[in-house]
């Protein structure tokens, strides 16, 4: 019989994500078939799935967590921000069009059945699914039609698990302010509370438990502290490149524009955990400082990040670092940034337009309203690379016939001198690309297995709430299904 619990928020970015990947992980150890399942997801860093679409980079990672390949089941309504107000939809993986804000959230209860139907799919294979909220579960001027949070609790009948981030303060107040501002049907369904990023000594907290649990008359679960490592795993939310990352003056420094639209971003975490490389996201507001590389990373709406690049200046940042031979890679849509021009005859992007790109390589790109989704096996250095395609352009040109990389016996991106493009996405996770790619450029190299450090993060996360819930309990709180 398979059994589910939902949890949800007092607010964005409190920990919902690292939670589920944890107990995923947790009681995968225990022998579980586990499957976590998100609703509906907003974020521009996505992974594709063995069933060929894509969903959230943390639905990615909790289905590596549970030890399983990630299928479009597990996000079945991915929300991909393309301008201020609008976002594409992403249904069952793949792309059905770009809506404004206001008109979606209109019609997103359409698509209830859908997301119900997912989550019925996904619990034949599975003993236990960790389902994962989005955004604040008190947001109550969303609730008409929602479902991401407590809208797909009722509909699945889900008893839920409230987390709070004490790291921001005021953790009391807004877990029983939750309890105060949802429907009593809905706060029906909370059947406990969990304080998240605690630091200190918990047992100071004993009394702040108590009062959460008395006031919401549901058990308080924890306090968990912080996990350290937090920051060893991918990142979904945009938000993760805000926190300030003290530079390491390493020997060799990798600068990357922080573009408004910027997509997959995990692209470059590897070479974060490099001890020998200083990563630095240069944010708006002033030029790209002096760099070794420059990446253009992904974009979610290459036109309009291409213009905000120039509007920065940083145009000129990057065509002068050209010029003084030194290496620029652009990956998907920093890739077609790098060309001639950008074509965008169907207005997929806006309206319909050709824009001249940076003319560092010489390509040209017209984009497509199919979007091309598939995990690629490539050798480039002479060394394999596992990652994947996500995009929709085209692209062609003399370049291509220098090729980034070969998928098999086809040519993959473009190259001229020391200007690169690649469609390929987490080309940097394969240690031996990556070993090879730095030391090409002169940059001091080292011994890090990503991969295996992604591993044993999870492992250590599963410790972490091992240690610090009680999973027994938690087990006990989840409901079965029908």
């Amino acid at each position: 019989m398979t059994r589910a619990i939902m949890f949800m928020g007092t607010g964005s970015d409190v920990g919902k994500s690292l939670v589920v990947a944890g107990l995923c992980r947790a009681f995968a150890n225990r022998g579980l078939k586990v499957a976590p399942f998100k609703p509906q997801n907003m974020s521009n860093n996505a992974a594709v799935t063995a069933d060929g679409g894509e969903i959230g980079r943390a639905q990615a990672l909790q289905a590596r967590a549970a030890r399983r390949d990630p299928v479009t089941a597990m996000n079945p309504v991915l929300l991909k921000p393309e301008q201020e107000t609008g976002a594409q939809i992403i249904l069952r993986g793949q792309r059905i069009g770009s809506m404004p804000a206001r008109e979606y959230w209109k019609k997103r209860g359409e698509l209830l059945p859908e997301v119900v139907a997912a989550f019925t799919e996904l619990a034949a294979s599975a003993d236990l699914i960790l389902v994962e909220g989005a955004g604040s579960a008190s947001e109550i001027n969303l609730r008409s039609g929602d479902i991401a949070n407590f809208g797909f609790a009722q509909a699945a009948g889900l008893p839920v698990v409230l987390i709070g981030d004490i790291n921001r303060g005021g953790v009391i107040a807004s877990l029983v302010g939750t309890f105060a501002v949802a429907d009593p049907a809905d706060a029906a369904l909370i059947v406990g509370t969990l304080v998240n990023k605690f630091q200190g000594d918990p047992t100071l907290f004993a009394e702040g438990a108590a009062a959460i649990a008395v006031r919401t008359g549901v058990p308080c679960l924890g306090p968990v502290p912080m996990f350290a490592d937090a920051a060893k795993l991918p990142a979904e939310d945009v938000l993760a490149l805000d926190q300030p990352v003290a530079s390491r003056q390493a020997g060799f420094t990798i600068v990357v524009p922080r573009l408004p639209r910027i997509a997959n971003f995990d692209d470059l975490d590897p070479l974060a955990a490099e001890p020998g490389v200083d990563l630095i996201i240069a944010p708006p507001g002033n030029p790209l400082p002096p760099a070794d590389l420059i990446i253009l990373p992904g974009s979610k709406a290459t036109i309009a990040d291409l213009a905000a690049l120039r509007q920065q200046g940083w145009d000129i940042d990057v065509l002068a670092h050209a010029r003084q031979g030194r290496p620029v890679l652009g990956i998907c849509g920093g890739y077609q940034m790098l060309g001639r021009t950008i074509a965008d005859p169907l207005g997929l992007e806006g309206q319909p337009q050709t824009v001249p790109g940076l003319g560092l390589l010489d390509v040209e790109t017209t984009l497509e309203p199919h979007k091309q989704l598939r995990l690629e096996t490539a050798t480039a250095l002479g060394q394999p690379i596992s990652g994947y395609h996500m995009h929709m352009g085209v692209t062609s040109g003399p370049d291509t016939q220098s090729p980034f990389a070969n998928v098999g016996n086809t040519p993959e991106g473009a190259s001229n001198g020391r200007i690169w493009g690649t469609y390929l996405h987490g080309l940097f996770a394969a240690d031996g690309f990556r070993s090879a790619f730095l030391a090409r450029l002169g940059a001091p190299i080292s011994d890090l297995a990503y991969e295996r450090s992604i591993e044993t993060t999870l492992d250590a996360l599963a410790a972490h709430f091992e240690a610090h819930l009680d999973l027994d309990a938690l087990l006990a709180l989840a409901r079965e299904l029908g």
